[in-house]
């Protein structure tokens, strides 16, 4: 089971930061080779959502308030660590993230920026396709709405 940790920028520790953006970095731009500038300057807006086993982080989320990424509330670097992708974390770190998007600020539609292959598992959450897909840092994506 997951321990679940919800932080704006400013409560996040150093070595926090520190493994979110390894974690990120780790997946995104090593994983799935992809050069791209993780640190975009949304993460000081963001809320984070934070997945650790044990007290190591191997999940994680941030989340935008309506305006802040797109005109609806959003989803987005969504992350496991890919040893503890059998452990279903992946739905889990999702679930707490729309709880807290529906809490914190009253969502009733949540758009996200998806990578293709991970259609279904989005799809299972709930989320829906819109649109065509577009290339976003050389990976195939598509927007998808959870009303």
């Amino acid at each position: 089971m997951l321990d679940i940790q919800i932080k704006n920028f400013s409560e996040l520790t150093t070595k926090e930061l520190y493994d979110i953006l390894q974690l990120r970095s780790e997946v995104f731009v090593v994983e799935q080779d992809c050069v791209y500038q993780d640190m975009d300057g949304k993460d000081t807006v963001a809320l984070h959502v934070l997945g650790f086993k044990d007290t190591v982080l191997v999940a994680y989320a941030r989340l935008f308030q309506a305006g802040h990424y797109f005109n609806e509330p959003s989803i987005g670097r969504v992350v496991v660590t890919k040893n503890e992708r059998h452990q279903k974390y992946g739905h889990d770190i999702m679930l707490a993230s729309i709880d807290v998007l529906k809490q914190q600020f009253n969502a009733s539609v949540i758009k996200i920026s998806a990578q293709c292959y991970l259609k279904k598992f989005y799809n299972d959450l709930g989320f829906k396709e819109t649109g065509n897909t577009y290339l976003e840092d050389g990976i195939p994506h598509i927007a998808m709405i959870k009303n």
